[in-house]
């Protein structure tokens, strides 16, 4: 569960789950990217305040439980997670470039939501850790 994130002037608790798809929907999500971008998001984590409570990697797409500070819009949050996890992907791996021939890693659009007000936080750490099985896969394209 979320843990109150304690600063000088405040205290809060605003977890928000993040899909970004890989550009193109091309599929390059397998161990080496999925360990890579979590010590991508560890990284991130630390030097922005943030706390990545859960990522779920599937072949095309990615699902992030992030626990963020009040000094971050959403968009904010967005950006900054899609930007960074793609430079320093393409930095750490750059083969990947060779698979998303338009220099981009993610697409354009993703999806984000409060917790709490579509799903509950246990059912999005649930999905987010069955991300890459048959079922999960299923439920999203069909």
């Amino acid at each position: 569960m979320s843990e109150l994130l304690h600063k000088s002037h405040n205290v809060t608790v605003l977890p928000h789950h993040l899909v970004c798809v890989a550009k193109y929907r091309h599929i390059v999500v397998d161990l080496s990217v999925n360990k890579t971008l979590r010590d991508i998001c560890l990284d991130i984590g630390q030097r922005y305040d943030l706390v990545f409570l859960e990522i779920g990697t599937d072949k095309d797409h990615v699902h992030f439980l992030i626990q963020s500070i009040p000094t971050y819009s959403p968009s904010r949050l967005v950006q900054m997670i899609k930007s960074l996890t793609a430079r320093e992907m393409f930095h750490r791996l750059p083969d990947i470039k060779k698979q998303l021939w338009g220099g981009e890693f993610w697409s354009d659009g993703y999806f984000m939501s409060t917790v709490g007000q579509h799903s509950t936080e246990a059912a999005i750490r649930h999905d987010a850790r069955n991300q890459g099985t048959e079922k999960a896969y299923q439920r999203l394209h069909h």
